[in-house]
């Protein structure tokens, strides 16, 4: 039995039901194509893919409609996978269970995937649709946004035809936006040996729980905790005074999300565990106190566990831990141009020990400025290289430069103002998306991105709202009805 089945608009929600029960994982998208493919097939609807997985639906106009200018509706297919801790979930099997909660549809214990899984049911609710009006619409499916934005960076001149998109990947009902920031990936990878166990130590575990975490773009000014920042600020402090010793540092999972938890096994002196504990009882209040208005659930913990089967060598951890001390987190510079945009951020994203003796450390930067996007990814690149750390980039991905002529945000603009009684706020968003890449390989292309309003993106408190569900799906109707003749 369906859970979303009673809301409206109807068709929508059932919908994005169907796509919760299909796993979509960034990079593992297999399902989900061809659960695309199958849909398209099954609707008798012009279908195909390209190499990477991207997917076009085609639908023809309605009656007289058809010579009306080409649409194409953009979303992307995979989903941000956090849960918890304590939720036994499976993101390659698992299907997402969504629950109503007041105003609010979210999932049990993990993130829901309406980013940007309702746009694309909005999508598939148009493809069926037999009551709405409209010109020739071409679907376009995309793969891999959320880690790397691959299914963009492959796309294809000459995959779809339209020279009008719309993007359904924003989060923000009552806001069009018609720009965004560029971003880059910076990598640091340390080299460490392992050394035994000093002798007459015990092992501890510590644990930064409880934030908020939340998007990298969308959410980077609004002064939330970062888990490994947290965790290594106690670890910096407590080794200026004790002799700790460094077993493991697991901190956040996505490149695109500020980092909610992280978890560290060190040892310690059995003669010195005290001592280490009074500094944590120390510590832990004074950090709640400092965000107990961003955080007020965030959870400090300490306690004895097992030894960890080695530790690093002292070298790598001196330079680890300045240099994860050192490393900017947070806006780094406002627009000039825009009153209350995001110009340029960066995020400390996650810390992980993986195979072979090495340490990864993942951060990323935005800017709607391409010259600041690479200066500030060369200082976070310094401080690691500072450190002795190998540091590498990703390929980037460029920002979409705002168009204040453009026809489609007019059209968009004067749509929501006849059918809600106010006016849009039209603005560039400091989040990325795909607009700017799908720019560089069609340079005609006249683009706006608009959607219902999410909360949590990224995290387990993810939350679509309902009502503005409604509106997103209104807006994107009539939209569709007065897009102009060839």
């Amino acid at each position: 039995m369906k859970i979303l089945s009673n809301l409206e608009p109807k068709v929508v929600w059932e919908y994005f039901e169907d796509i919760c029960q299909i796993p979509r994982q960034s990079k593992k998208e297999e399902k989900i194509i061809q659960f695309l493919l199958d849909f398209g097939k099954n609707n008798n609807l012009n279908t195909k893919r390209d190499e990477i997985g991207n997917v076009l639906i085609s639908k023809s106009a309605t009656a007289g409609k058809e010579n009306t200018k080409t649409v194409v509706l953009q979303s992307h297919i995979d989903m941000v996978c956090e849960a918890n801790e304590g939720t036994n979930h499976n993101f390659e099997t698992d299907p997402i269970q969504p629950v109503i909660d007041g105003n609010w549809v979210k999932a049990k214990g993990t993130t829901l995937g309406a980013d940007d899984g309702i746009g694309v049911a909005a999508q598939m609710a148009l493809l069926t649709s037999t009551d709405v009006e409209h010109g020739p619409i071409e679907c376009l499916f995309t793969v891999d946004e959320e880690t790397g934005l691959s299914g963009a960076f492959a796309l294809q001149s000459g995959f779809f035809e339209g020279k009008i998109l719309i993007n359904l990947d924003s989060e923000d009902e009552g806001e069009l936006f018609i720009g965004c920031a560029g971003g880059i990936d910076t990598l640091a990878i340390f080299d460490y040996d392992e050394e035994s166990v000093p002798e007459n130590h015990v092992g501890i575990k510590i644990s930064v729980k409880g934030l908020n975490g939340g998007h990298s773009g969308d959410e980077i000014e609004k002064g939330l905790g970062n888990s490994i920042k947290i965790m290594n600020r106690f670890l910096w402090n407590a080794c200026n005074e004790l002799d700790i010793k460094l077993g493991d540092f697991d901190g956040g999972k996505a490149r695109n999300a500020i980092p909610r938890e992280a978890f560290v096994h060190i040892t310690i002196h059995k003669d010195e565990k005290a001592e280490l504990i009074t500094l944590f009882n120390d510590f832990a209040p004074a950090v709640k106190n400092e965000l107990a208005v961003t955080e007020p659930k965030l959870e400090l913990e300490i306690e004895e566990a097992d030894l960890p089967n080695f530790v690093i060598d002292e070298d790598t951890q001196f330079a680890l831990l300045n240099s994860l001390y050192a490393c900017p987190h947070g806006v780094f510079a406002m627009s000039m141009d825009i009153k209350g945009l995001v110009e340029t951020s960066t995020n400390l994203a996650s810390i992980k020990f993986i195979e072979d003796n090495q340490i990864f450390i993942t951060t990323s930067q935005r800017s709607s400025i391409e010259t600041a996007k690479y200066d500030i990814a060369s200082k976070v690149e310094s401080v690691f290289r500072l450190a002795g750390a190998k540091v590498k980039h990703g390929e980037g991905y460029p920002g979409w430069k705002p168009n204040t002529n453009s026809d489609i945000m007019k059209i968009t603009e004067k749509s929501y103002e006849k059918l809600f009684g106010v006016k849009p706020i039209v603005r560039a968003i400091h989040a990325g998306l795909e607009c700017g890449l799908f720019l560089e390989k069609y340079p005609y292309l006249d683009m706006i991105s608009f959607g219902p309003t999410i909360k949590g993106a990224h995290t387990p408190e993810e939350r679509i709202d309902i009502e503005t569900t409604v509106k997103f799906w209104d807006l994107l109707i009539d939209v569709l009805k007065n897009i102009p003749s060839n």
